[in-house]
């Protein structure tokens, strides 16, 4: 199977795991970054010690997650927009234009930051499987990027 179906496949799988096994409601949370960048938590659930959280996060144009890294592995499916993923080597680690699905491997040597490049607001539904209590994401420095 191609890499990128096969990557869109496991996203599309988890998020329909996430909403079939997660139940509940949610509250608005902020996320790190540039002004307009918010998330809805849709559903969480802790089972057994992980914690499971589906969140929509909605990323306006021109905006960007801030510099983060997450302490358990995350799985997206990209709903509208494009979104730009960069590594704390400054260098692009993927475009992910709407359909598509990717995963962040957990852990502080994993800094990241999402970007919009586009015109058009980004939106992400996420799935988080985190150790119970871990928060949803960890804010980091800039590493040396000539962008924020």
């Amino acid at each position: 199977m191609h890499m990128s179906k096969r990557r869109r496949r496991v996203g599309m799988i988890a998020v329909g795991v996430a909403t079939a096994v997660v139940v509940g409601g949610g509250t608005a949370e902020a996320t790190p970054g540039g002004p307009g960048v918010v998330g809805q938590v849709i559903s969480r659930a802790t089972v057994g010690d992980k914690d499971y959280v589906l969140r929509r996060i909605t990323i306006p144009a021109g905006q960007a997650t801030g510099w983060h890294f997450h302490e358990g592995t995350l799985y997206a499916f990209v709903e509208k927009g494009t979104l730009s993923h960069f590594d704390s080597t400054c260098e692009s680690s993927g475009v992910h234009p709407a359909g598509d699905a990717l995963t962040e491997a957990p852990g502080a040597q994993n800094v990241h930051i999402g970007r919009n490049l586009g015109t058009v607001p980004l939106v992400l539904d996420v799935l988080y499987v985190l150790p119970h209590g871990a928060p949803l994401s960890r804010d980091a420095p800039n590493p040396g990027c000539d962008f924020p």
